[in-house]
């Protein structure tokens, strides 16, 4: 039978809905087999080494570039499984086992942690065609919380690992002078501790700025006779782990940070053997990559919806994960804005700094006590008694009135002269030139819905205690919703003033007794 002939044998038989009669290879009665087109395992072999082995394209076209993601609805083979490669898998099967991989070997704090970290470790895979890498942070109060084994099994699921516990920036830059590698710093908080004394300025400058594409680093390459300035690369996806509270804020503000906690005792994880790892890792970063190669444009060019709340710095290095996610479907949309929302609105809710936490707690004392202003000796008391504020030991020493102009003052907050009976005393106020609301909205979150807001008050109620140049307000406007007789501006329930129009505030005024300082 000619090669032809047999061809046409096989395309009669798969187009028919009939079983051959007789084995497609050797042409004797199938028998019992259970193949409708082979006598024996050993005939559907070789005819599948002369029919299905792949061949160079004979009519000089191109081969297919994507493959379906979904198995045929008729196997490709009779006695066995497709093989592999014979269909891709979606991306949200893809990130679901990449998840299911790394949950297997650490325990994480919430249910967040390991889809961001799968849409991590796929967005190294196409780090190239992206603008932003986002910093990862692997941070524990205590060691023993499972930093370093999320790092090692990264180093298998993502593109071109680097892991290394001590590297100078000069050997960094040129690493990646020939593309992108994801970097694995383990132990990063005794780079940075100030402790150890060494000068790391160079490391963390380009930890900064390496998190976009278009960051070099400049250097004088050469001997003195012929010294060239080159322009080294210093993009890179970049992982760190160490103790918290060891990372510089300039670095922090470029990441997501997963907080680890030590394992309960009722948790288990599988036992990290590396060479067993490094086996079954390779079908899962091969399924990775293959398919974040094949939305990597699509990703690239990608502008997704944020979380209400995301905005800045935190949209920009979310934006990747979540166009991965978006190109992944199923669930992947909803999980990875649940996971963002978490990371950037909740997780990472205390103020990041000394002054951000005055600012936050100076407006919660306005806020209790209902006031639009507050002598400074009155304000101290109040701060020093947040329980637990660190507001009795700063630096060694209880926070006093200098120390609180110092810090205030670095956001145009300035303290004014009130008049507290009959006497002038220093003080803070809301609103007007140096006042707290500009500071309060521009380094604060908006104050949950519901809360008294002394902000929203004293838009409507006038100044006329500040003796620093303001222009005094009517009084009969003025001792209505404000009395200063112990150094507050204690003002009429919000809802009164805010539903009340000018006009009828103006008719209670008679019924308040008049007091010195009013006026």
């Amino acid at each position: 039978m000619s090669r032809f002939d047999d061809t046409l044998s096989v395309i009669d038989f798969v187009i028919s809905d009939e079983p051959a009669p007789n084995c497609q290879l050797c042409g004797r009665p199938r028998g019992d087999s259970p193949s409708g087109d082979f006598c024996s395992e050993n005939c559907q072999r070789v005819w599948r080494g002369r029919h299905i082995a792949a061949k160079p394209a004979e009519d000089g076209g191109a081969q297919p570039n994507e493959l379906p993601e979904t198995a045929p609805a008729k196997p490709l083979t009779w006695l066995v499984p497709a093989p592999a490669g014979a269909f891709a898998k979606p991306g949200h099967e893809v990130l679901d086992a990449v998840v299911t991989f790394v949950s297997r070997f650490s325990a994480f704090a919430n249910e967040h942690a390991a889809p961001t970290l799968a849409l991590w470790y796929a967005h190294t895979h196409v780090a190239e065609r992206l603008y932003v890498t986002p910093r990862l942070i692997l941070d524990s109060a205590e060691p023993g919380s499972g930093k370093t084994r999320v790092l090692e099994v990264a180093q298998y699921l993502v593109a071109k690992p680097e892991m290394t516990i001590s590297i100078t920036p000069a050997a960094i830059f040129r690493m990646l002078a020939d593309g992108p590698m994801t970097l694995l710093f383990d132990e990063i908080d005794a780079v940075f501790n100030p402790k150890t004394g060494g000068n790391n300025e160079d490391l963390r400058a380009l930890l900064n700025a390496g998190y976009k594409r278009s960051a070099t680093v400049t250097r004088c390459v050469g001997d003195a006779k012929s010294m060239n300035v080159t322009r080294f690369p210093v993009y890179a996806p970049v992982a760190l782990a160490g103790i918290a509270g060891g990372m510089p804020d300039t670095i922090t503000t470029r990441a997501i940070t997963v907080h680890m906690r030590k394992r309960r005792f009722d948790e288990v994880v599988e036992e990290f053997i590396e060479e067993d790892v490094e086996r079954e890792s390779a079908p899962v970063r091969a399924e990775l990559a293959e398919w974040v190669g094949r939305v990597g444009d699509e990703v690239s060019r990608a502008r997704p919806d944020r979380p209400d709340g995301v905005r800045d710095r935190a949209a920009e290095i979310w934006r990747p994960l979540l166009a991965i996610a978006d190109a992944a479907g199923g669930h992947w949309p909803e999980t990875a804005r649940r996971a963002c929302r978490h990371f950037v609105l909740e997780a990472t809710a205390q103020p990041a700094s000394i002054g951000v936490r005055l600012l936050a707690d100076v407006r919660q004392i306005f806020t209790v006590e209902n006031t639009d202003r507050m002598v400074t000796a009155e304000l101290i008391r109040e701060l020093h008694a947040i329980e637990d504020g660190p507001w009795t030991d700063v630096q060694g020493k209880p926070l006093d009135s200098r120390r609180l102009a110092k810090e205030l003052d670095r956001y145009l907050v300035r303290p004014k002269d009130l008049k507290v009976n009959g006497k002038t005393l220093k003080g803070y106020r809301i609103d007007g030139d140096g006042g707290l609301a500009d500071a309060w909205s521009r380094y604060l979150p908006p104050p949950e819905t519901g809360a008294t807001s002394a902000t929203s008050a004293t838009s409507a109620t006038p100044q006329v205690n500040d003796t620093s140049g303001v222009a005094t307000a009517p009084a009969s406007a003025a001792t209505s919703a404000t009395r200063v007789a112990d150094g507050r501006g204690t003002q009429q329930p919000l809802a009164a003033v805010l539903t009340r129009p000018v006009a009828e505030v103006a008719d209670v005024a008679p019924t308040k007794p008049d007091r010195q300082g009013d006026r």
